[in-house]
């Protein structure tokens, strides 16, 4: 007898002009990724990680960030079990420490070691020389018109968060 397994709802169809963007946009993002941000996939390679281990490694990797497995599974996009593993495996790899949460003795917390904040540290810095190398390749005019669009873009709430912590780490 097969187990029930929860399904996640699939998105709304993309217009075929979202779907265009999309994969203009995915296009670059290959293309800045595949000359150098091949170091990202030797890194991780090096590291032993699993896929969901990197992000969870990365989702931690803010300064005095700490989670618990379930905020990680809702970050993540997946089951608590997965994300309790995915835990672990840091946890034994001694990149992330399980502690205790100081308001709450029930809930335990998951925060990067010295080692794991090295090893996230290499992965964004491996992403970044892909679109450094990309960067010094445009022409002025097409570094203007990119610049606009990441003006705009670097606004919205969630960019912006993102901007700020890695902006806070690359000038530390």
């Amino acid at each position: 007898m097969e187990a029930a397994t929860k399904s996640t709802p699939l998105p709304p169809k993309a217009s075929d002009a979202d779907t265009e963007l999309a994969l203009r946009l995915g296009s670059v993002m290959i293309h800045c990724f595949g000359g150098r941000g091949g170091d990202v996939l030797q890194v991780i390679d090096e590291s032993g990680l699993t896929f969901v281990q990197m992000k969870t490694l990365m989702t931690l990797q803010e300064p005095e960030s700490s989670s618990t497995v379930t905020a990680l599974s809702e970050t993540l996009g997946i089951s608590p079990p997965s994300a309790s593993r995915a835990a672990e495996g840091l946890v034994k790899k001694g990149l992330a420490t399980r502690v205790e949460d100081a308001e709450d003795r029930r809930v335990r917390r998951v925060t990067l070691s010295a080692k794991g904040r090295r090893i996230a540290d290499r992965i964004l810095s491996a992403r970044l020389a892909g679109l450094e190398d990309f960067a010094a390749t445009l022409t002025a005019p097409e570094r203007k018109k990119l610049e606009t669009a990441l003006d705009a873009l670097v606004k919205r709430d969630e960019i912006a968060e993102i901007y700020r912590n890695h902006e806070r780490r690359l000038r530390r």
